[in-house]
């Protein structure tokens, strides 16, 4: 049986060449993502072990989890922290460190790293002069105001060199500087891609905390001192508010920081090579189900000989195993090439990567190998039990044997029973808010595969719909509609593979398009602002409250409101509150009242989202018991309560009362409105009067909008390639099984064609069957993608609710086209065969 099983993988290598590629495409995925991911991973603990060689013990300040002390951050620590902790015993060295937000222009005013990370920081001389986390390739350290120096991957880019003036913002306002040095450093953030400048001590200190203050100490052991002992001496003489770390433990932490962040990578590539493979899982049955019922007689006859149902079932697996491992052998190699182009991929789009080898983990190998052999033969068993439960007599007295009625009507009924039971679950999980994603989820794979189940019952209402099309093309086209409809299980498997790629596509689609339309009314009702000024960069930055000084200053601008944020404790829970102008506020947002009015606010005074009014049972009148960010207390009064957005929400209050508890007084934005509105000339004045700050973000309503979207826009695109995997397997599905459609069809082609039927018109009967099947999984695809995207809509709609469903149309009519040119494509070479059959021995095939 295990000759048998191999010969007739090797007498049909065509036959299962799609099959393999199927597999191939599903583990070269798996095989691609493990190999990139181990490797960026591998790549950025090694970088970020090397930033700690200089490091044995850290001091970081320490916030205490208690309702005691103030809300805001823990204090920095102050010079006699470091002078303590360089006099332990068993320390041999201690420099401070001080970090913040340093944004830097090139030469030509452009932001450099794209505000992705532009970190500043202090160089910080030991006893030799030199600091060891960084090493001067040109020039020398800063040791004066106005001197920088920058990291050598910045320098390239912005053409730097020792000697050139730079301009730089910290928090606004634009400062010159002169570039005095240039240093390497292993910082995993300037590895990716960001910038890191570096100033004189006194001058960070001014910059990014106070004088005297450190927001890290590192410590160095002397020789002959480990790092837990050190430790252990550190521990004794720090205050209550700062820890000690050892370097190991920081390495540690890092490198599964690293791997936790690369872990969801991960995961979501694995997810689409999963889809691929389920895709390719259909291809695989439709294979094997095609070559068995091909080969009945020949199974027949053997089960006549003396074989058992048990050893037919296992030839048709050991053949499933042969070709899993083929596809995965193959797979795993194009696999670790995936790996090696994504990240020279990663490297080109200017993300670089740390260097470092490339890592093909022994896992990586074994779960291609595991991952090929296994869904080929899961695949293959139910084709293989089929054959084996074939009466030898029957099997003997025809070509193969016809799937029976009663058998599509018990699949008809388990089919609909699952598609009844997943709709019922995804419209119950729509209307659960935030808790409806696990039953939603659950309901989408059960209707998927319900829909999977049913598509043989589908296919002819829908196949018979295309019919006054098909008579268009004549004969041709009546018998590639009776050629789509003829064994409905096959046609199912294949339009299924291309419906489980469109459905996600699709989804996808609404819901990216529906959100851009939510985002866009958010912004149009929310605000009543013209411009929006930030700092630029991941995250809200603190903003200098000069900016919004100038600004005030300008003739242009009517109105403005600087927005301050500042962390609190409000009846006893961590919350913030938000500073604005009380006069200004209510003609530069748009909020609808449930109680009160903009009127309210002043003084102690303040305005509460909904939201907070109905968890605390607040209303107009209701005393809030506040712990300020410098730990005060104190009382607010409830003068109104508004409907929050995702413009503004939480506590609003007077900035007069919040700011003197604010340890570091700053803005997150700036609220504006101009003479005539936003144009093109006022942002160029607001642009001028900031210094053509290239960290500074001067936004309108469509900015701030194309901001939001554009993070949606990459991230669609980018599912958009990943999908495309299952798109491209669902081809090759399309194309095997119109393939061996045609082989198993050989005789009846030539009885076409000894009856009149031409070259051509072979080719027109096997494409249109082909664009009918395509057309069939198009339109399923299409439809549930549109019931996803429409459920998932309603929980999106509890976060955002500006979110509305849109329908895009254009794009759901191109899907539609897509998958017809699929089918066009995929019919190609199975049309061009069928036409070259020799008549006379076609018709003499069995």
């Amino acid at each position: 049986m295990l000759r048998t099983a191999l010969r007739n993988v090797l007498a049909h290598k065509a036959r299962l060449l799609m099959t393999v590629l199927a597999v191939m495409l599903g583990v070269a995925f798996v095989a691609g993502t493990l190999v990139f991911t181990n490797t960026i991973s591998d790549a950025y603990q090694k970088s970020s072990q090397k930033g700690f060689k200089g490091v044995d013990v850290a001091i970081t300040p320490d916030k205490k989890d208690d309702d005691s002390g103030n809300p805001g951050d823990a204090p920095r620590l102050s010079q006699q922290v470091l002078d303590k902790a360089a006099k332990v015993p068993g320390a041999g060295s201690a420099f401070g460190v001080v970090k913040g937000n340093s944004a830097l222009a090139d030469k030509k005013g452009d932001l450099l790293g794209g505000g992705f990370s532009n970190l500043g920081g202090n160089y910080y001389p030991g006893a030799d002069g030199k600091d060891p986390r960084y090493t001067m390739t040109e020039g020398r350290a800063p040791k004066a105001p106005g001197e920088i120096a920058l990291d050598s991957k910045t320098a390239e880019r912005g053409k730097y060199k020792a000697g050139d003036s730079i301009r730089v913002s910290v928090d606004g306002p634009v400062r010159t500087e002169k570039v005095v040095g240039v240093f390497t450093t292993d910082d995993g953030n300037v590895a990716a891609g960001g910038t890191l400048a570096l100033y004189d001590t006194v001058t960070a200190q001014k910059l990014f905390a106070k004088p005297g203050q450190f927001d890290e100490i590192d410590v160095k052991a002397a020789a002959g001192t480990s790092q837990a002992t050190l430790k252990s001496a550190l521990d004794k003489v720090l205050p209550e508010q700062a820890k000690a770390t050892t370097g190991k433990k920081l390495a540690k932490d890092q490198a599964k920081a690293i791997e936790e962040g690369m872990s969801s990578m991960q995961t979501a590539m694995l997810v689409f090579a999963g889809i691929a493979l389920f895709v390719g899982i259909f291809i695989i049955v439709n294979t094997f189900s095609m070559l068995v019922a091909q080969r009945t007689r020949e199974l027949a006859l053997m089960r006549a000989v003396g074989a058992t149902r048990r050893q037919v079932t296992r030839s048709v697996l050991i053949e499933a195993t042969f070709v899993g491992a083929v596809a995965a052998v193959v797979g795993l190699a194009a696999g670790v090439g995936i790996g090696a182009a994504l990240r020279s991929v990663l490297n080109s789009t200017g993300a670089s990567v740390p260097d470092g080898p490339l890592i093909v983990a022994p896992t990586t190998v074994l779960v291609s190998v595991l991952v090929g052999v296994v869904v080929t033969v899961l695949s293959a068993w139910l084709p293989g039990r089929r054959a084996a439960k074939i009466p030898p007599v029957a099997a003997m007295n025809s070509v193969h044997a016809a799937p029976t009625t009663r058998g599509l009507v018990v699949r008809n009924i388990i089919g609909s029973i699952l598609a009844a039971a997943g709709i019922a679950l995804v419209v119950a999980g729509a209307g659960m808010g935030g808790d409806g994603q696990s039953p939603m989820a659950f309901g989408a794979a059960v209707l998927v595969i319900g829909v999977f189940v049913l598509t043989p019952l589908l296919s002819r209402p829908l196949i018979a719909a295309a019919s006054p099309v098909l008579r268009l093309f004549g004969m041709p086209g009546k018998l590639a509609r009776q050629n789509a409809v003829r064994n409905p299980r096959r046609t199912a498997a294949t339009a299924s593979a291309l419906m489980v790629g469109l459905t996600l596509i699709t989804g996808m689609t609404v819901i990216a398009g529906s959100m851009q339309k939510g985002i866009d009314k958010m912004a149009a009702d929310g605000l009543k602002s013209d411009y929006v000024v930030s700092m630029g960069g991941t995250g809200p930055r603190p903003l200098s409250p000069d900016v919004s000084k100038a600004l005030t200053k300008l003739p242009e601008v009517t109105t403005i409101s600087p927005l301050r944020s500042s962390p609190a404790r409000i009846a006893g829970d961590n919350d913030t509150l938000t500073g604005v102008d009380p006069k200004a506020i209510k003609e530069l947002v748009n909020v609808d009242f449930t109680e009160g009015s903009f009127g309210a606010l002043g003084g102690t005074k303040v305005l509460i989202d909904d939201k907070i009014a109905d968890k605390h049972h607040w209303k107009i009148g209701s005393a809030i018991p506040v712990t300020y960010e410098d730990g005060s207390n104190g009382r607010l009064t409830v003068g109104g309560v508004y409907e929050g957005n995702q413009m503004i929400r939480g506590v609003m209050l007077d900035n007069a009362t919040v700011t003197p508890h604010m340890t570091t007084v700053a803005d997150f934005q700036v609220m504006l409105k101009a003479k005539g509105g936003a144009t093109q000339d006022t942002k160029d004045l607001l642009k001028k009067t900031l210094g053509d700050n290239p960290a500074i973000k001067i936004q309108n309503k469509q900015d701030l909008s194309d901001e939001i979207a554009k993070a949606f826009t990459l991230m669609l695109n980018m599912l958009y390639g990943l999908l495309g995997m299952a798109v491209i397997v669902a081809v090759l599905g399309v194309i095997n099984t119109l393939a061996m459609s045609v082989f198993e069809r050989s005789k009846e082609i030539g009885m076409l064609r000894a009856i009149g039927l031409d070259r051509p018109g072979i080719k027109r009967m096997v494409r249109l069957e082909s664009l009918v099947i395509s057309l069939f999984g198009g339109v399923l695809g299409i439809g549930l993608g549109v019931f996803f995207g429409w459920a998932a809509g309603e929980l999106i709609a509890t976060e955002l609710p500006s979110y509305e469903l849109v329908l895009p149309w254009a794009r759901i009519s191109l899907f539609l086209l897509m998958a017809a040119l699929v089918g066009v494509i995929a019919a190609l070479w199975p049309a061009r065969r069928a036409s070259k059959l020799n008549m006379l021995m076609a018709i003499k095939a069995e």
